[in-house]
């Protein structure tokens, strides 16, 4: 079953809402992640698309990664709770919310404002080159199980 398109405005300003719905307070209803760090986690997803700030991983990483780990990332079958996370993406210290909030949303709507043309055939930093669909479910999939996590 297809995952909602978080490339259109319909879904992108959806998912915004959910985000909106958040509060410095927001406790998660699994894992050990508070609300500013997950909001930071998935920050990091559009930083490896729009930052220089993360290493790319060696050829051989980046194989191991293809072979391993793409496909689960970008099929569109659901995280399960408490999955692994990639060391790039764990969060160690306390972030500032209401910043980490912001990114997010403006991350998503560049992501959105760019559209789905944009990222088809593009290169991702893990994964290689990635269709619109495989995109759109990474992006879309991992938002979701975090917001989900934090009842939204």
């Amino acid at each position: 079953m297809a995952l909602p398109n978080i490339f259109t405005k319909s879904v992108s300003d959806a998912v915004i809402q959910r985000i909106n719905q958040l509060t410095a307070s927001t406790q998660p209803q699994w894992g050990k992640m508070s609300v500013d760090k997950m909001l930071a986690h998935c920050n990091v997803t559009y930083e490896m698309v729009y930052e220089d700030i993360h290493p790319k991983p060696n050829a051989f990483m980046k194989f191991v990664l293809k072979l391993l780990v793409k496909n689960t990332v970008v099929n569109e079958v659901s995280y399960k709770r408490n999955s692994q996370t990639a060391p790039q993406f764990l969060i160690k210290d306390a972030k500032n919310f209401e910043l980490e909030k912001k990114r997010l949303i403006d991350y998503l709507t560049k992501t959105q404002q760019l559209g789905e043309s944009y990222f088809d055939g593009k290169e991702s930093h893990s994964f290689g080159t990635l269709n619109k669909t495989e995109w759109n479910n990474m992006f879309y999939k991992h938002l979701d199980h975090h917001l989900t996590q934090f009842g939204v």
